[in-house]
């Protein structure tokens, strides 16, 4: 499509340019060669007609407007601190924690065996045939059904939940996520009250469920514009770095 425009600063001689492409006549308006008054013409229209009246120029002025708009809203967010904590920075802080609960559980398991409510040799050799076969059924089930190994799963899991529920209610951070500067904030920006902090690790047992698909409710943060897990967006959270 060619496109024309009545160059107004031309006295004598032929004052109508063109043709241009519409990317050029763009390139035109940005250097203020055309402006709203500017009578303009493509192939196909009746007659000449002011650029503002154009649907051309509404939709470059809507998309100008848009990309204001978002410049300003990333200029606020930069001004007021705001960082989000990525994908890696996180997982660091994932494997900290689970590293505190796993030092945990391995004192409970120690002390299941010490009193004889768990064979602590018998679940090593089912956990020893278990890494040699991980995809075996029967090894799965051996080592679940072990004596003493139901009760001491159930609880390493309430350490698990008191440990999580606990650090980001009172302290709207787990450890893992203090030593790396980061807090969990509400969408709102506000500490996480024990009723969120509840909410939010329910929804982290959803987000592991989704590693049989791949982990996509913990890559999920890679793609967001705030960095937001799965079970960020169940209880309206996020993760920032501290100012």
């Amino acid at each position: 499509m060619s496109w024309f425009y009545i160059d107004e600063s031309i006295i004598e001689g032929e004052r109508r340019q063109g043709p241009y492409t519409l990317d050029e006549i763009f390139g035109l308006v940005q250097a203020k060669k055309i402006t709203d008054e500017t009578l303009v013409w493509h192939s196909g229209e009746e007659g000449w007609k002011p650029w503002k009246d154009t649907l051309e120029a509404k939709t470059h002025t809507s998309r100008e407007e848009a990309l204001h708009d978002a410049i300003e809203q990333l200029l606020r967010q930069t001004q007021s601190g705001k960082h989000y904590a990525g994908f890696f920075v996180r997982l660091v802080a994932y494997i900290i924690d689970n590293a505190i609960v796993g030092v945990l559980c391995g004192i409970v398991l120690f002390i299941m065996s010490r009193v004889n409510f768990i064979d602590l040799t018998k679940i090593q050799e089912l956990a020893g045939a278990l890494l040699d076969d991980p995809t075996s059924a029967e090894a799965i089930n051996n080592l679940l059904n072990a004596p003493g190994m139901w009760e001491f799963t159930l609880i390493c899991s309430i350490l698990q939940a008191i440990y999580f529920i606990f650090f980001t209610g009172k302290f709207s951070a787990s450890p893992g996520k203090m030593l790396l500067k980061l807090r969990i904030e509400s969408a709102q920006g506000e500490r996480l009250n024990w009723g969120i902090a509840c909410v939010r690790y329910m929804g982290s047992i959803f987000t592991q469920f989704t590693l049989t698909l791949y982990g996509l409710g913990y890559l999920i943060v890679c793609v967001d514009p705030k960095r937001r897990a799965l079970h960020d967006w169940i209880a309206r959270t996020r993760v920032v770095y501290k100012d």
